[in-house]
């Protein structure tokens, strides 16, 4: 889930206009997730096609971009490549999760309680290969640029900002910031609504944007300082120390400069691999150019995919490509050699 540092920061509001004109690069496996966990049934059933197969990420994906691009905005999608080995745990722990909370939405139908299967199925969600694929598929046939990044998503999409190749970069994870994001958009690549937890209820939520500079310079400390108070709290790498939210790190910090000196101290203890886990955020694997080019929506090839492959209403991606079309967003081809 990343580190929720959400007490200590405060984003701006913004409209998808705000952004028209300009390269977002967005965390795919954060907005598919999110789009399997809330693009459901009732009884909290995923969208299927005819052969089955879930179609909820591809729906969310879908007219997700199709507002994109009828905003004129330029979005690239940064797929995860291999997780750090500092990361196994924690994978492991979120499939385990995610097999106990399919059994209790089984359950849970099975007794006939749709609100309570409702709230499990959305934490069963699975993103497979042929899942990551057909998105990709999609994203071609409308003319979206991706990115495959070597390691962490977050780390590619933030390092595309950071190089000036793309003006933010969406997710709904705090990570971004630690990975030296700039400039961090939340709330962009979901439906705009937001569940609220351990429930069926959905509330409003809008853009907002998040400045890397402003959040260091409103709490006081550096990025690496910022690094630092993420392990004490927990990351996906490690557990963190038991008791410490944003609050306390961000206290201990401020009095100690670093985890070192507070380990020194004595009020904490030695935390494993430490060097290993600010690398992954300090210095992570990235790919340092990049090309990206957009092109027009191929309509027979998205018409195909999404109706003839996938079972989605003819009628409704012809009305929504229309609605591309008649916005005529430019094609942009833009590589990080115009910055080198």
């Amino acid at each position: 889930m990343g580190v929720d540092i959400s007490d200590l920061v405060s984003g701006r509001p913004i409209s998808l206009s705000e952004m028209s004109g300009k390269i977002i690069a967005i965390d795919a496996f954060n907005a598919l997730y999110q789009f399997l966990s809330i693009i459901r049934q009732p009884d909290g059933t995923p969208l299927k096609n005819r052969d089955g197969e879930v179609t909820s990420h591809l729906s969310g994906l879908f007219y997700r971009c199709v507002n994109f691009l009828e905003a004129g905005i330029k979005p690239v999608f940064v797929f995860d490549g291999k997780p750090p080995e500092l990361k196994r745990e924690t994978i492991q722990a979120r499939v385990a999760a995610r097999m106990d909370a399919e059994v209790a939405w089984k359950e849970a139908l099975a007794e006939g309680d749709v609100r309570k299967a409702w709230s499990k199925a959305t934490r069963a969600s699975r993103l497979t290969a042929t899942m990551i694929g057909d998105s990709k598929t999609l994203l071609e046939d409308m003319g979206i640029p991706w990115v495959q990044a070597p390691s962490e998503g977050e780390a590619q999409a933030s390092s595309m900002v950071a190089k000036g190749i793309a003006h933010a970069a969406a997710s709904q994870d705090f990570d971004a910031l630690l990975f030296g994001c700039p400039r961090l958009v939340r709330n962009l690549a979901i439906s705009g609504k937001r569940r609220v937890p351990r429930s069926n209820r959905f509330v409003d939520v809008n853009p907002e944007e998040v400045l890397l500079d402003q959040v260091l310079s409103s709490i006081g400390v550096s990025r690496q300082q910022l690094v630092d108070m993420g392990i004490l709290m927990g990351t996906d790498f490690n557990p963190g120390i038991k008791g410490i939210g944003p609050k306390k790190a961000l206290a201990m910090i401020k009095q100690f400069g670093n985890i070192g000196k507070a380990v020194e101290a004595g009020k904490i203890p030695a935390i494993e691999l430490l060097d290993e886990l600010r690398d992954i955020f300090l210095n992570p694997p990235v790919i340092e150019e990049v090309s990206l080019s957009w092109g027009e929506v191929k309509r027979p090839e998205t018409l195909g995919f999404m109706c003839d492959r996938n079972s989605f209403s003819v009628d409704r991606i012809n009305s929504a490509l229309d609605r591309v079309q008649k916005s005529s967003p430019p094609s942009v081809s833009t590589s990080l050699d115009r910055w080198l």
